[in-house]
């Protein structure tokens, strides 16, 4: 073996599926934000004291029990344009079905919301266990002074479960930028690698491809990543408690 020094980050910089798979991860990043969104706005109306709720409970907290392995061969079935349900919706409107998972644009979006479904669970979960825990006095005395609606849960509620948006947010960031169990079970990285991503760009470079340097390098870049959107994200939250 010979010392490579910076010939992998080097090499990093003029690959595009280096490229592709970082945007890809951009991407994930940003449309997996609506996971707390989500999950917040499901554990309110499911933090509700009405006849048939614990069925409806066990309905949303489903997807979280399921492996991600499971989940990805559903919604392969699912996006399938000869026998999915995708393809029944279209051709009931009369439209041609589109193959979602062989679409160079729509792949990693399919992908991601195959992974949105339970990261919203998880993330309701969450929110569902900081509503429970909440401090009733302060609510009661919010509604004396007339507080309600989007003023109660702006200025009640929400900054009573910054615990909870805490965990949220900071596990969903590093899910998807980890994000590589649906990508190998859907769509191989294809098509055409227009799915990739750094962790799966990682694990073909350094298993498949014998590149263990260069898969290295893959991953001390995501790891960097990772690293910073964490740290700028735990500075905004100490910079809001003060």
């Amino acid at each position: 073996m010979t010392w490579a020094g910076l010939a992998n980050y080097e090499r990093l910089l003029g690959d595009d599926r280096f490229h592709i798979s970082l945007a890809n991860n951009i991407r994930w990043l940003v449309v997996m934000m609506l996971a707390p969104l989500g999950g917040l706005a499901l554990a309110l109306f499911l933090n509700q004291n009405i006849r048939g709720i614990r069925m409806i409970k066990s309905l949303f907290f489903f997807p979280f029990v399921i492996n991600l392995v499971v989940i990805g061969l559903v919604f392969s079935w699912f996006y399938n344009p000869d026998l999915g349900l995708l393809a029944a919706v279209f051709r009931s409107l009369g439209l041609r079905p589109i193959p979602v998972l062989a679409h160079e644009r729509l792949a990693t979006y399919a992908v991601i919301a195959a992974n949105l479904w339970p990261q919203t669970a998880y993330c309701m979960i969450l929110y569902l266990t900081g509503l429970t825990s909440m401090n009733a006095q302060v609510v009661e005395a919010a509604r004396i002074d007339g507080a309600a609606g989007l003023k109660m849960l702006w200025h009640v509620i929400i900054p009573q479960l910054r615990g909870a948006s805490f965990v949220a947010f900071v596990v969903t960031i590093v899910g998807a930028l980890r994000s590589f169990d649906l990508i190998a079970i859907m769509t191989g990285g294809g098509p055409w690698g227009r799915t990739n991503v750094l962790a799966y760009q990682m694990y073909n470079e350094a298993l498949f491809n014998f590149n263990m340097g260069y898969g290295a390098a893959i991953a001390v870049v995501l790891f960097l990543i990772m690293s910073i959107f964490i740290a700028l994200f735990l500075r905004t939250v100490v910079k809001n408690e003060r």
